[in-house]
């Protein structure tokens, strides 16, 4: 299979896998995401400077750790999410989680092309008619790294990545002024509540969905401490930047998205390429995201296809203002997600112990019992768990699929001592 096409279907080989500063450009410029600030928004108007900073470690350490354990998975067998779904659930089941990660993923890349074409109108202070068309360029535009393929992510990436680092930079300089000092920062009373594990469970659980697909560029890494190391830096380290910028930002200025906040500050075409830097290197991830579930789910290796129909329906939901009707159902399937990554990662060393066999070599079942009910059970108790959600998911998913492993492997011996 070419090269060009990202292996939609099958391992990637080892002459394609990327060194660490590629696949660090590459997530880093995933996890650098608008409603990530958004989310630290909320918290920064509910909690102290310190807590704040004791949140962001919690809960960006806990969705590092998951990512990077799946990291590692892809990175040994070459396989992203979707396609290591067909172990667990089967060749038929698997196709549930490409369902449910590909509509995450779409809804998401629906919310990026509006909020970006939202935001110009009144920067440039542009007529309403002019949304619909900036939508429509937006949403087909966004998609020709992600059509391109890996190659055109790791530059564009390499080049926003360090760009938006110094625009963070200037405008954290410039708050830290205006506020008279980050020991100021101490002193300003919350004005919202929020419980600590709800805190928690909103750090993990609105990006566990890119987390979870995170492998689609974790498995071009060339060992597994590249896999890792990359992986932990853009989700616990990138993920958490954003959370902080978006809690500083209404702390200070009662602006969560930098982009606002920069405006305020004066820096209005800092503020533009931020504006395009931050929404591009998310997009082009998140449809990229969407063709590689939906190449599992049609069985199909088209994927710049796929790449130009998802992007065609996000424009769509864009354009009909269905994306704003997505949010909270995007934010509650964070619930429903991690469930996914957990069981991949148990059938990995429970089931294989380390070292499954080749996907091409193995006859799987239509549906994995065992894996299906695991993910029911485990979603069942993210749900309706009073506690950290996400959290919860993982570990009673991986548990059950552990205990249903056992019981099934059991099953047999039994039989052949009662004969």
């Amino acid at each position: 299979m070419s090269q060009t096409n990202d292996f939609p279907l099958s391992a990637v080989p080892q002459d394609a896998r990327k060194g660490f500063w590629s696949t660090a450009f590459v997530l880093l410029g995933f996890t650098f995401f608008t409603s990530t600030m958004w989310a630290g928004g909320t918290l920064g108007t509910s909690f102290s400077f310190t807590e704040l900073l004791w949140i962001i470690l919690i809960g960006n350490l806990l969705l590092g750790s998951y990512a990077a354990g799946l990291a590692y998975v892809a990175y040994k067998t070459g396989l992203n999410s979707v396609l290591l779904g067909r172990y667990c659930f089967g060749e038929h089941g698997s196709k549930l989680s490409d369902i449910i990660l590909g509509f995450t993923q779409i809804g998401w890349y629906a919310w990026g092309t509006a909020t970006i074409a939202i935001i110009l109108l009144k920067l440039l202070n542009l007529p309403e008619s002019y949304a619909t068309p900036l939508m429509v360029l937006f949403g087909f535009g966004f998609c020709i790294t992600a059509f391109i393929g890996y190659k055109a992510l790791e530059i564009l990436s390499k080049i926003s990545v360090p760009a938006m680092l110094a625009f963070i930079g200037l405008s954290i300089y410039q708050g830290s002024i205006d506020i008279g000092g980050f020991s100021q920062l101490s002193s300003i009373v919350p004005s919202d509540t929020m419980a600590f594990s709800a805190a928690i469970t909103l750090v993990f659980g609105t990006f566990v969905s890119g987390g979870t697909q995170a492998t689609n560029w974790s498995r071009f890494a060339k060992s597994g401490r590249i896999a890792v190391i990359t992986t932990l830096l853009a989700f616990f380290i990138g993920n958490g930047l954003m959370v902080f910028v978006g809690a500083f930002g209404a702390m200070v200025y009662q602006q969560a998205d930098i982009v606002d906040v920069l405006v305020s500050q004066g820096f209005i075409l800092v503020a533009i390429l931020m504006l395009f830097a931050n929404i591009w290197t998310t997009q082009d991830n998140t449809i990229y995201n969407f063709a590689a579930a939906g190449c599992n789910l049609m069985r199909t290796d088209k994927r710049r296809l796929i790449t130009l129909v998802g992007a065609a329906i996000g424009t769509l939901l864009a354009v009909f203002g269905m994306y704003n009707l997505l949010i909270p159902f995007l934010i509650l399937l964070g619930t429903f997600i991690p469930p996914i990554g957990a069981i991949i990662m148990a059938d990995f060393w429970f089931k294989h112990r380390g070292n499954p066999p080749a996907l091409e070599q193995i006859k799987l079942p239509s549906f994995d019992k065992c894996g299906l009910a695991a993910y029911a059970v485990g979603s069942a108790a993210a749900y309706y768990s009073p506690w950290i959600a996400p959290l919860v998911g993982i570990v009673v998913s991986a548990s059950f699929y552990g205990v249903l492993l056992h019981i099934s492997s059991a099953q047999p011996l039994a039989k052949q001592t009662a004969s």
